[in-house]
């Protein structure tokens, strides 16, 4: 699998599980910091956000390097980054967590909506976050921030290995958002990362629907009890799971 490789039925599959889940197969396999911390989807209720990693990086900005004219230079790298970033991809941003500029605002997240890309991530903020909750793209970030990114970051890299939120995201890692927030699945494990949680997710859909009529969770989950593993073989058999 190549860093921008994710077959439609893997992307299908992620569609359908959540990060929770996935962050326990994660853990699984020996990772345990690919949940990315301090950062919330701007509108909740939304279908999950999953694409290959597209970067952007920030370093601290010097007054004399940013003023408000770098952005008539078509390759400054915040634009540049806008308009490379791959439709499916998620546009993902390392603002060193200080929300205190925006990462970007409402006008380039729409340019990153009509060229198709899947979603935005910063561990920063954006400005006009009321608008960009609207627009139809998943976005994730710290908090709503105002003053334009020139007074805290700098625009220095594109596609390249990143820190987000205290997780190193590569180009082309696999990101996936929910309503709890963003994990990020290395490439070379996306496939049998995504196929465990879909197990997971049709188990622990069998086991709610226990608890919920009245069950004792001992002995079922986890399912310790062979009837427990009996009666999920019945249940997956009626509703074609």
């Amino acid at each position: 699998m190549t860093t921008r490789d994710l077959s439609e039925d893997t992307r299908r599959k992620l569609m359908g599980v959540s990060t929770a889940t996935l962050c326990t197969a994660l853990f699984k396999r020996g990772l345990r910091n690919q949940f990315i911390q301090d950062v919330q989807p701007l509108r909740a209720g939304r279908p999950n956000m999953v694409g290959p990693a597209f970067t952007l990086r920030y370093i601290p900005a010097r007054e004399d390097l940013n003023p408000i004219s770098v952005f008539q230079d078509r390759a400054h790298p915040q634009r540049k980054a806008v308009e490379d970033c791959p439709p499916g991809a998620v546009f993902v941003i390392d603002s060193r967590k200080d929300p205190r500029a925006a990462s970007a605002g409402a006008i380039l997240v729409s340019r990153l909506m009509v060229r198709g890309v899947a979603g935005v991530v910063t561990d920063g903020g954006f400005r006009d976050s009321p608008e960009i909750a609207q627009l139809d793209i998943p976005a994730y970030h710290n908090r709503p921030s105002a003053p334009t990114n020139l007074t805290r970051h700098q625009a220095i890299d594109i596609d390249v290995p990143i820190a987000c939120g205290d997780v190193a995201v590569f180009p082309g890692d696999i990101v996936v958002g929910d309503g709890d927030g963003v994990v990020v699945i290395p490439t070379h494990l996306v496939d049998e990362v995504t196929a465990e949680a879909v197990e997971m997710t049709a188990f622990e859909d069998f086991v709610a629907e226990k608890v919920l009529e009245g069950r004792s969770i001992l002995g079922l989950y986890p399912p310790t009890d062979p009837q427990s593993s009996a009666d999920f073989a019945e249940w997956r058999k009626a509703r074609g799971r």
